[in-house]
Parts: structure tokens; C-alpha cells; sequence
């Protein structure tokens, strides 16, 4: 039999800034594999290639042609195509859960080992560690277990509430690669699954119920969510000091080739798949 992976620990990050899409990211890998500034490259390299393909097409470019990211903001939210790039460096796949292909993940959830979430500007994952599924949402203290019938219970009332849902499919690595001494961002943390688990009855015995700002309406109701244990977002001159670095990272990229002559122009339509419109659930 196969041994547990990463020694049986579990590798959860806490809510920091507006980082909860490379909070996704490392959740799902099981490691600190990412940091903002990893995701703000892969962001900036995504929109000089769309400004590129842009530029090949017609000369009403549009909004692509402009200074501002479409991938990233500079709070630091990022757009599913840096979370798709990020982990095909890990030959992972990122699936829309609503896709033909993905239905077999549909009618048996359980079957597959990690899931990603999102509404707004919220990510989250629940993944499956050594045959054991969780609830990695950087807004809680501790990864929530879920029983397979509670998962596939959670994700189809996620979808009622307008959230949307990829599946991840590829060999998932076994091992962090990073030694101890790298291994701490700040914000991850590995828990045993007992750690997690009394880690989750002490903030439900003690704490309210974590505070979503415009997100806490966003979880379906009628399901049970972890309290927050002193879990509060950084300071302005932090958000501040965040944005700055995000910024100076987009300028790293160089500036977009002049157009060519409008005589050579051809119809190109972008490659660029748009994220769904997704829409509240009105109550």
C-alpha cells in the first residue's frame, strides 16, 4: 500500500490580503509552491500575449490594448487563466465542472481529488489528502473534513448559490519539495488531520462565524461552515505595500510592438476563454 503523502500532514494557508487565489493554488498542490509574486508574472505574461494576438487582429483592440491587467488587479485577485497556467507548470488540468467532459465528476464527486471555488473575488479548494476529503478555504483556522456524502451535498448547493466549480485532474504531487527552512510563507501551516480537526471544535466552541465582508452570504446557508480563529486581513499600509509590488511586477513585462499597417490586418478572434458570468442566488 502506498504511503501517506507529505508524511500524513495537511498543508493549509490562511486568509492574507486579497491572496485567496494563491492560497487556492498552494491548497491544492499541498505545499507553498506560489507566491503572489509567482502568480503576478504568470498574469503579466498572459496579458502581453493577449495584447499581442491583439495587435495581430483588427485595430479596434480595445480594452486589451490598455495598461491595465486583465488578469490580476492590484489587490491581488487574479483571474482563472493564472490559476489554469500556474498549475499546468505541475501538468494539472483545470476543468469547468458544467463541461461534457467533467460529468463523470458530476454524478460521483468522490471519485476525483480536488476541486476549486469560486464567486467574486473568492478561491478556495477542497481536496482530497491520503483518501481523506477537506475543505481548504483560506478563511477558516483549519482544513474542514468532509464525508463523501457531505461533499457531494456541499458542492451541489455551492452551485444553487451561483458559485462556480472546476475540476483539477493530473498526478498531483506526492512530496513538497521544499525543505523545512523554506517551507513557511507566512501564512501556511502543515496540521496533522487531529490538529485540524481540534483545531475546528475549539473555533466553533468559541468564535463567530468567519465574516465574509460582501462574501457572507455567498456560502449556502443551510450548511454548517468553521468559525475563524483570529483571522484578520492586513492592514492598510500592508494592502497598500501589496498592491505597489503587483504593480511594479506588471511593468516588468515590456511594452506591447506598435500595430501593423491596417492594410495587413486580418479578423483574429482572441483565444482567451472568459470566465462565466456568474450570478447571486436571489433569496
Amino acid at each position: 500500500m502506498e504511503g501517506a503523502s507529505n508524511g500524513g500532514m495537511l498543508y493549509h494557508e490562511v486568509q492574507e490580503s486579497k491572496l485567496c487565489a494563491v492560497h487556492c493554488v498552494n491548497t491544492v498542490l499541498q505545499g507553498p509552491f506560489f507566491s503572489e509574486f509567482d502568480l503576478a508574472a504568470l498574469a503579466s505574461d498572459l496579458d502581453s500575449k493577449e495584447r499581442q494576438m491583439m495587435l495581430q487582429g483588427t485595430a479596434s483592440a480595445g480594452d486589451f490594448l490598455s495598461e491595465e491587467s486583465h488578469n490580476v488587479s492590484l489587490g491581488g485577485d487574479f483571474s482563472i487563466q493564472v490559476l489554469q497556467k500556474a498549475l499546468e507548470v505541475w501538468d494539472l488540468q483545470v476543468i469547468p465542472l458544467d463541461c461534457p467532459v467533467a460529468e463523470p465528476a458530476q454524478i460521483d464527486p468522490e471519485l476525483e481529488n480536488a476541486f476549486i471555488c469560486h464567486l467574486h473575488d473568492h478561491w478556495f479548494c477542497i481536496r482530497k489528502v491520503n483518501g481523506e476529503w477537506y475543505n481548504f478555504d483560506s478563511l477558516y483556522a483549519a482544513p474542514q473534513h468532509f464525508s463523501k456524502f457531505y461533499l457531494s451535498a456541499y458542492l451541489d448547493s455551492l452551485k444553487g448559490s451561483g458559485w462556480s466549480i472546476f475540476l483539477v485532474r493530473g498526478n498531483f504531487p506526492k512530496e513538497c519539495p521544499i525543505s523545512s527552512s523554506e517551507a513557511s510563507n507566512g501564512y501556511g501551516q502543515w496540521l496533522s488531520p487531529e490538529d485540524a480537526e481540534r483545531i475546528t471544535k475549539s473555533c466553533n466552541l468559541t468564535q463567530a462565524p468567519p465574516q465574509r465582508n460582501n462574501m457572507t452570504r455567498q456560502h449556502p446557508e443551510e450548511l454548517p461552515s468553521l468559525a475563524e480563529a483570529d483571522l484578520q486581513l492586513l492592514s492598510d499600509m500592508e494592502d497598500e505595500d501589496l498592491r505597489a509590488a503587483i504593480a511594479a511586477s506588471l511593468m516588468d513585462s515590456p511594452p506591447p510592438p506598435p500595430p501593423p499597417p491596417a492594410t495587413a490586418s486580418a479578423e483574429v478572434s482572441t483565444p482567451k476563454t472568459e470566465n462565466k458570468d456568474i450570478e447571486e442566488k436571489t433569496e
